[in-house]
């Protein structure tokens, strides 16, 4: 499949899309679109079947193949040992892999277990794949998107505080890979339904409240995020770098 950059600017072939917590959510539906569109797909994560079902299904489903790659991404070992697996040229990597801390209790013990594990589960996950392939990034193309959440913007303990991070880290990452003509971007999503996130606790009654606090009557779905996703990869959004894209239906007003 080929696209037209802008200002006549040179073709792009089919591109080579990596994607993080590729096997469930959002991260399966960011795939699922790059996948329809032709591109060669890579999903990556720690729970083997999960991710190799989703692989075999988006394959038939699409017809272009997508493979899986096991990893426990917030182990910096499990990470190098994986290097030789992934592409040599990645066009485009979405770092979605992350997750809340279910450690809970009293004391400094508990306290530190839930901030480290909300640290590395959402931090680390990104950093350690995005600095270890950031040399295999294309140059004038290349794209990185980084998904949070809008807890990171509104507060949200430790969890809020770990997808905060990575706003300052992706800018931090934008003006690095900016020179090579690689942009580096935020999605925030708000409420997505459909995900493995909330679990139980987003029964009928909470996605009514959660449904009456944006601007468009409805929580979020999959899709939804997976569509910001595509547009921020686009080459129409080239000169877009540095920034937080939230995908919230105005239950937070941009700031």
């Amino acid at each position: 499949m080929v696209r037209n950059e802008t200002d006549g600017a040179a073709d792009m072939a089919t591109r080579t899309v990596v994607i993080t917590g590729g096997g469930t959510g959002i991260g399966r539906a960011v795939a699922a679109r790059f996948a329809a569109a032709g591109d060669d797909v890579v999903i990556v994560g720690r729970r083997r079947e999960v991710l190799r079902s989703a692989a075999d299904e988006l394959s038939a489903e699409h017809g272009h193949k997508v493979t899986p790659i096991i990893c426990d991404l917030a182990d910096p070992d499990d990470v190098e040992a994986a290097l030789s697996r992934l592409p040599d040229r990645i066009d485009v990597l979405v770092n979605n892999a992350g997750s809340r801390e279910a450690a809970a209790g009293a004391g400094p013990h508990a306290v530190l277990a839930r901030w480290r594990g909300d640290f590395e589960r959402n931090v680390l996950t990104a950093v350690l794949l995005t600095e270890s392939v950031r040399d295999r990034l294309t140059p004038e193309h290349g794209r990185v998107i980084t998904v949070t959440s809008l807890a990171a913007l509104r507060g949200g303990g430790s969890y809020g505080a770990s997808k905060a991070a990575l706003h300052a880290w992706n800018h931090s990452l934008a003006a690095q890979l900016g020179p090579q003509g690689v942009t580096c971007n935020i999605v925030a999503p708000g409420t997505v339904a459909g995900t493995e996130f909330f679990g139980a606790r987003l029964n009928d009654a909470e996605l009514t409240r959660r449904a009456g606090r944006t601007l468009v009557g409805r929580v979020g779905r999959p899709g939804d995020v997976a569509a910001a996703v595509v547009f921020l990869a686009s080459p129409d959004a080239g000169f877009i770098t540095g920034e937080i894209l939230q995908c919230n239906g105005g239950e937070l007003l941009g700031r």
